[in-house]
């Protein structure tokens, strides 16, 4: 039997069973399920599947997690940390340095903006949010400091080109890096000092 026929004859035989209007509005309703499932689908999904154990014959495998009383399951503030449990402060130009030695001029070139950009934020040029491009931070740095807009473009622009573009980076690179980290600091010590 081919489909067209099996397809007539089904047709027909729920066109005697039921009437076409009803027949019409059922069809009408299942597709306006069906796209109601689709358009929600991740929605109505239960977030974890519940796991089949016997009743207390298996042991549990880990351990529950406990909600402190008083405090919400969502990360706590820096503020409410207390200093001494603070994580102590990464030496970003140090690990670059380590990484040149080794040849690995990429990573070099990227902890070397690292540690730009975590010098920025401590002279409060710039505030750096999360998701922030580099070229958004040398704006936002030129725009509160022009004399630091030059060299921190040129950063960006090697850091561009050896993590976007996917040049590897050379000895080169990361001379050219610590030359620009060098100037923009001597010229954040200028600014600093000229408005003390």
């Amino acid at each position: 039997m081919t489909f067209d026929r099996w397809w007539t004859e089904t047709t027909a035989a729920l066109g005697d069973r039921l009437p076409l209007p009803l027949a019409a509005l059922l069809l009408v309703l299942v597709t306006a399920l069906a796209s109601a499932a689709w358009y929600t689908y991740p929605a109505w999904l239960p977030r974890r599947l519940p796991r089949l154990r016997r009743l207390g014959r298996l042991p549990r495998l880990r351990p529950r997690r406990q909600r402190r009383a008083g405090r919400p399951s969502s990360t706590i503030p820096t503020a409410a940390v207390p200093a001494t449990d603070a994580p102590p402060p990464v030496d970003t130009a140090g690990l670059a340095d380590r990484l040149a030695d080794e040849g690995r001029y990429d990573e070099a070139v990227r902890e070397r903006l690292r540690a730009i950009l975590r010098d920025l934020a401590a002279r409060q040029v710039v505030r750096i949010r999360p998701g922030m491009t580099v070229a958004e931070v040398v704006t936002t740095a030129a725009a509160s400091n022009p004399p630091a807009g030059a060299p921190l473009a040129d950063a960006a622009a090697i850091f561009s080109e050896v993590w976007y573009a996917q040049r590897a980076a050379t000895a080169d690179h990361d001379h050219r890096m610590r030359h620009h980290a060098e100037r923009l600091r001597q010229l954040l010590d200028k600014t600093a000092e000229g408005a003390s």
